[in-house]
This record gives C-alpha cells, sequence and structure tokens, in this order.
C-alpha cells in the first residue's frame, strides 16, 4: 500500500511539473499531454493517450476530425450483444484527398487512420512514387466474429479495427499488399515504410510476415494492448 501512494504521488508530481512547464511556455502545444489531439499538427507527443480519450467522447471527436481532413459523420450507436456491436463510431468516405468508403468505425481509430494517412501514407506515396494516394482499399471495419483461433472476441466486434489491403495512386498504378509486400522494387519499399509508420497510431498492427491469414492486408486496431508486430 505504502509503495502504490508513493508512485500515484509521484505521478501527481509529474503532473503538476509538467502543467507548470506549459503554462511557462517551456512545453509547446504539440508536446504537451494536455493539450487536445489535432490533425493539423505535425510532431504531437502523448498520441495514443490522446486517441484513447477520443474513445467516449463523442463531442471531442466532432471537435478533432475535422473536415478539412476527413468528412466523418456520427454513426447510431448499435448497443452490445453477445459481444458485438458499437459506440461514438462514425462513416467517412475521404482522408486527406483520399477515397476511403468506411462505417462504422470507433472515434479514435478514425483519428488514428487519418493521422497515420497525413503522416505515413501520403508522405511516403509521393516520396516513392512521385504520386499521391487516390484510393485506399480495406476489407471492412465490422465483423461480428472471434479472433481466429481463440475463444475471444475479435476488436472487428466492436468496429474497433480496420484491415488495409492496398491503394489507388493518383496516376493509377496499384499497390497491393498481397502482390506486392514481398520483394526489393519500390512497392515492396512502400508497404514496408508505411507499416511502419503505423506505429505512433495504432496498439496492434499485423501484416503479412505474421502469419498466413494476414498475407493480404494490415491488420490495424486500438484494443487494450500494445503490440506492433509482422511476424
Amino acid at each position: 500500500m505504502a509503495t502504490f501512494s508513493k508512485i500515484v504521488s509521484a505521478l501527481v508530481l509529474l503532473a503538476l511539473a509538467a502543467l507548470t512547464a506549459v503554462r511557462l511556455g517551456f512545453v509547446t502545444e504539440a508536446q504537451s499531454p494536455f493539450s487536445p489531439l489535432s490533425l493539423d499538427t505535425p510532431g504531437q507527443w502523448f498520441v495514443d493517450f490522446k486517441l484513447a480519450a477520443l474513445r467516449d467522447d463523442a463531442e471531442r471527436c466532432r471537435s478533432v476530425l475535422t473536415p478539412r481532413v476527413i468528412d466523418a459523420v456520427p454513426v447510431s450507436d448499435r448497443p452490445l450483444r453477445n459481444g458485438c456491436g458499437w459506440r461514438n463510431t462514425v462513416a467517412f468516405s475521404q482522408i486527406d484527398g483520399a477515397s476511403m468508403s468506411v462505417r462504422p468505425l470507433t472515434c479514435d481509430m478514425a483519428a488514428a487512420t487519418a493521422l497515420w494517412v497525413i503522416d505515413a501514407v501520403q508522405p511516403a506515396a509521393r516520396a516513392t512514387f512521385g504520386s499521391g494516394v487516390a484510393e485506399i482499399h480495406h476489407f471492412g471495419t465490422y465483423s461480428c466474429r472471434n479472433i481466429a483461433g481463440r475463444d475471444r472476441r475479435s476488436q472487428h466486434a466492436k468496429a474497433n479495427a480496420i484491415d488495409i489491403s492496398g491503394f489507388t495512386l493518383e496516376d493509377g498504378r496499384a499497390v497491393s499488399v498481397l502482390k506486392d509486400w514481398t520483394g526489393s522494387g519500390h512497392k515492396a519499399a512502400f508497404l514496408h515504410r508505411i507499416f511502419d509508420g503505423a506505429r505512433p497510431y495504432f496498439r496492434i498492427a499485423l501484416g503479412p510476415d505474421y502469419n498466413a491469414a494476414h498475407a493480404d492486408h494490415f491488420h490495424f486496431d486500438r484494443g487494450g494492448f500494445l503490440a506492433f508486430s509482422r511476424g
């Protein structure tokens, strides 16, 4: 009990020190744990913490998912039944100029996906191909099912996951996780770069090197555990 009290006291002191540093101008808004998440601010700290704050806050969700970046609209809740359903989810059809039809997806997953597209996908596409991404392909978000081979619900059962399968560039070229992950060409380099670029935003990321079931997609979710892995 004494050890727990010391830990709590230390955390309180750290929080007060951080707040003081922000108010005195020693820490920028991007570095502050107290500033809200922004899709327009590069180099933010405490991103996972700020994304998690969106999970149960629909009003904050609406303020973060700005129309300039993502055309998100709220989706009516579906109360959990037998471990399946969703709450505080959105639908959208584009992120940062890339077409991507999604419905439903939890608010924090939508924000995480938007940040990934803005900070990782589009810059990598322009640097690698000289062309931005026009369309992002996926295998869906919500599915009332268990994790393969386990007696536990998948994050898909709560619309808290998405499976990315490929991309169409603005110049018409296609990039497929299934066809292009392996090898030493530009497409493989792009896919590996953007998969690694997902680290700050998703708690679980599984790709083709994880197992055969993920040979054709990247699985991203924001479940309760942090485990970024290819295999």
